[in-house]
């Protein structure tokens, strides 16, 4: 079956802070079953993580959320995709810490699915330059759509 999954991470203090809120959940729900069923909404909706997943084999696409690796999403046809595009920019990340506040950048790569000229979804996150274009070249030859390389200041069509 040839999927392609990607998932946003869930940043770890969101991830434990959730599992506590579903934990205490857990806890409330046999003394007061309406407090108990609000700590566990919100604790899943912490440690849940979206994204998206493409079928090649039928041609078809879902936007999903993942709760403890379960996908819930609904399969829609592909609509016509014209290109794929490798893009490259940077992610910040925020960390406070009591007083102190600092912001860590990284490059990151993101894999675009273009179509109707301008409208486009991104169905790939990576920080490897060869894994991006190793999941591009498996898109281009399934979907025989062209690559667009915008990791460098000047964008250019892949060749086969």
């Amino acid at each position: 079956m040839n999927k392609i999954l990607y998932l946003k991470e869930v940043p770890f203090a969101k991830k434990l802070f959730g599992f506590v809120l579903l934990i205490l959940g857990l806890y409330f729900f046999i003394y007061n079953i309406i407090m108990g069923s609000i700590f566990i909404a919100i604790g899943l909706n912490l440690i849940s993580t979206e994204g998206s997943e493409i079928n090649l084999d039928n041609n078809t696409y879902r936007n999903l959320k993942s709760i403890f690796g379960i996908h819930f999403g609904k399969w829609k046809p592909c609509p016509q995709f014209e290109y794929v595009s490798v893009f490259k920019t940077k992610e910040n990340q925020t960390i406070n810490v009591i007083s102190a506040t600092t912001t860590i950048t990284s490059d990151i790569i993101y894999l675009n699915l273009f179509y109707n000229k301008n409208k486009h979804f991104t169905f790939y996150k990576t920080e490897d330059k060869a894994d991006a274009f190793k999941i591009a070249k498996k898109i281009q030859l399934k979907l025989g759509i062209d690559v667009l390389d915008a990791t460098e200041k000047e964008s250019k069509w892949v060749e086969d």
